[in-house]
């Protein structure tokens, strides 16, 4: 026979500042995620906020994702297709970080070419730099649009 989180002594909710300190996370943090309704949380009697352990799991998969770049819109349209009061599987993981990992590299690239060419110019094809790798004459990119056009990844340059 299983036990029940109860039968073993233990809560099955976290206070926020259970969740914060199991966490690692501040508690406006908390808030601010679940204003987002990227976690959820019940109330007691006394309106305090209450947990499931899953949100635990949840604030780790937020986490981490920000931590490797992804957006947060992007991480609450992922969360949206996962049900509200399950904790993300390694399953679920697998899935959206195979997802993103197109976008993570074309950003790895667009770092790599940016840090490639940082010691001479910020590709703005500006034409002062007399010794400019990246030089633009007759300012041919400004066809392209604005910004650094050289150091965009993905686009095709012209010469």
């Amino acid at each position: 026979m299983k036990m029940t989180l109860e039968q073993a002594g233990i809560s099955p909710t976290l206070s926020v500042g259970e969740v914060a300190r199991r966490s690692g996370v501040p508690v406006s943090t908390l808030h601010f995620y679940e204003a987002k309704g990227l976690i959820s949380s019940g109330r007691t009697q006394g309106n305090q906020r209450r947990y499931a352990r899953d949100v635990l799991r949840r604030v780790a998969f937020i986490r981490v994702a920000q931590r490797v770049g992804i957006a947060l819109a992007d991480i609450e349209a992922a969360l949206a297709n996962l049900p509200a009061t399950a904790a993300p599987s390694r399953a679920d993981w697998e899935r959206l970080s195979g997802a993103w990992r197109a976008d993570l590299d074309e950003r790895m690239a667009q770092l790599k070419k940016l840090r490639d060419t940082l010691d001479d110019c910020i590709g703005c094809g500006c034409l002062s730099i007399d010794r400019c790798r990246l030089r633009n004459p007759y300012d041919k990119l400004a066809a392209k649009g604005a910004g650094p056009q050289r150091l965009w990844v993905g686009r095709r340059v012209m010469d």
